[in-house]
């Protein structure tokens, strides 16, 4: 309305001219312009900005999702972590652990097995107890229950019922040596009495015998046992000795297995096919340069020897120091990136051949950490299952030509599929980063898990050096490690003479109660010649009663 009263009015008023009507419109037309550019303007800077904030959104989701993987990643590893520190150790019951087992992985097991003997398995032979001495013991009727109670008349001796029943006796003695002395009745010139010579001992002017420093070392170093806990057991046998007598005499006796160690040492070197692993002890000495006191404690395994190294490090410079540097060897271990690191290997003059079991491991870890890829791991796993059957099949003794023949070539076949199967995953643009993990990993290690297909006296695993290393992982948990380097060189000795001995099937009591004798008998020093003490060079008679008798045999 007011602006047709403005019309109105315009028209009753004098009309304007036409340049009057032109300069309008024209400074119409140019706030128009300046309008539309400003708006252009302001539009340019919002798609700007829409452009800007569009970026930061895609960016800021793409960063969530990859938040989210980690997240995930996380929980995984978390789950798996979980598993490593509360699951159950290897060095518990294997029938009880579950550290390496996915539910799932074996789809016979549909119940937990029964225990005791399975009635589709052999059952065990009656051990053999007649080369334990024989202490008869007589039972007999009381003499009023020898008489007939009908007529009275005495019953007469028929025979015997005989049973037998094992029994230990531990007994406690003093050893008293009493050297004669004799005197002469002559008038000669000379020393007017003789006296009979001492007998051999293990330890000048020591107390204790050669007994007891043979179970003091067999408890310590066979059964893992804190020495305390020997000491206490013996004072329930009223024999009360003292912890420093113990370590005193211990070291006198350490330089005693010097020369063994080392002819083991040398005797292990011979071998072409070697294990290798490696686990922490504890020594308790201060060393420059070094922090803490975490040593390590190696094993390694040959042909028919054992032998433990123990060194502050963890470096490659142990196995390369230990190992043969010439000639052509396989040696099996795990991952550790130590190994690689030989020069031994950078030469190739040694071979790795990797664990697979390691490898299983890994693939265990994915199912246990992240659930949703638990089917993935465990065919992964049915696959590693079908190498170890196969290679059991082609390698045992009790199959015939064919069968051994045709496992051989479906180990082949398998082994093939594996590599297929691994590159073709990893190819896949999809699959999670801790499927890609483990199966890199395999695809990096091939070469060293496959040598077992071409060299079947290459084990699959390295399970051998893992069992060797039990016992000392137990005497650490035990008794926490060695407080001296002398201990620590003493126990690296000890375990490796008893692994050997274990491994030649020897009787460890025997021969340590043999040898030490004759170092008793040698002054309390080592023989000027171990060689006859080595298990590789005993007879077969000495084999036999070193392995069935706890008497020492002849060293002659």
């Amino acid at each position: 309305m007011e602006d047709l009263l403005m019309i109105a009015e315009l028209h009753t008023t004098c009309p304007p001219s036409a340049g009057q009507m032109l300069r309008h419109l024209r400074q119409e037309v140019a706030e128009l312009r300046g309008e539309v550019t400003q708006l252009r303007r302001e539009n340019l800077e919002l798609r700007q900005q829409a452009g800007y904030w569009k970026g930061q959104h895609a960016q800021a989701v793409k960063r969530l999702e990859q938040l989210q993987q980690d997240n995930e990643q996380l929980r995984g590893e978390n789950r798996k972590l979980q598993s490593q520190v509360f699951g159950r150790k290897t060095e518990k019951d294997a029938s009880q652990d579950r550290s390496n087992v996915l539910e799932g992985e074996d789809e016979t097991a549909t119940a937990p097995k029964s225990r005791g003997q399975r009635r589709d398995r052999p059952g065990p032979q009656r051990r053999d107890y007649s080369h334990l001495p024989a202490r008869p013991e007589v039972h007999e009727l009381p003499e009023a229950e020898r008489l007939c109670p009908h007529c009275g008349l005495p019953y007469t001796q028929c025979g015997s019922e005989d049973s037998e029943q094992l029994e230990i006796e531990t007994i406690v003695y003093r050893r008293v040596i009493k050297r004669q002395r004799y005197q002469r009745t002559c008038g000669c010139a000379g020393p007017r009495t003789s006296t009979a010579p001492p007998p051999p001992k293990l330890i000048p002017k020591g107390l204790l015998g050669l007994s007891l420093w043979v179970e003091i070392l067999l408890d310590k170093f066979t059964s893992h046992r804190p020495t305390e806990r020997l000491l206490t057991s013996w004072r329930l046998l009223e024999l009360d000795v003292a912890a420093g007598t113990v370590a005193g005499g211990l070291q006198q006796l350490e330089p005693l297995f010097t020369p063994v160690y080392a002819a083991l040492q040398e005797r292990h070197r011979q071998s072409s096919h070697f294990q290798a692993d490696e686990t922490r002890w504890l020594v308790f000495i201060e060393v420059e340069g070094k922090t803490g006191h975490r040593w390590w404690l190696w094993v390694f395994l040959g042909a028919d020897t054992v032998v433990f190294v123990l060194d502050p490090s963890r470096s490659h410079t142990v196995p390369e120091n230990h190992l043969p540097s010439d000639g052509s060897h396989v040696l099996m271990v795990d991952r550790y990136s130590a190994y690689k690191a030989m020069a031994q290997v950078e030469n190739g003059q040694i071979v790795l051949a990797f664990c697979w079991a390691h490898v299983r491991r890994d693939f265990i870890a994915v199912g246990k950490g992240w659930p949703e890829l638990k089917a993935w791991a465990l065919a992964w796993l049915r696959r590693i299952r079908e190498l170890y059957r196969l290679n059991r099949l082609r390698l045992a003794d009790d199959q015939n030509a064919a069968v051994r023949q045709q496992a051989d070539a479906e180990l082949r076949q398998a082994v093939q599929a594996m590599n297929a199967q691994a590159a073709v995953e990893l190819g896949d643009a999809h699959p999670r980063e801790p499927c890609r993990k483990a199966l890199r990993s395999l695809q990096e290690h091939w070469l060293g898990l496959t040598r077992f297909v071409d060299d079947p006296r290459i084990p699959m695993d390295n399970n051998a050096s893992e069992r060797q290393a039990r016992g000392p992982a137990l005497g650490r948990k035990n008794y926490y490690g060695s407080g001296a380097l002398w201990s620590g060189r003493l126990a690296a000795m000890l375990f490796s003479l008893f692994a050997t001995l274990g491994k030649w099937d020897l009787n460890p009591r025997a021969w340590l109660t043999w040898y030490l004798q004759a170092c008793a008998e040698a002054g309390s020093a080592a023989p000027q010649d171990i060689t006859p003490f080595l298990p590789w060079n005993l007879s077969p008679e000495q084999r036999t009663a070193l392995t069935t008798a706890p008497q020492p045999p002849d060293s002659s």
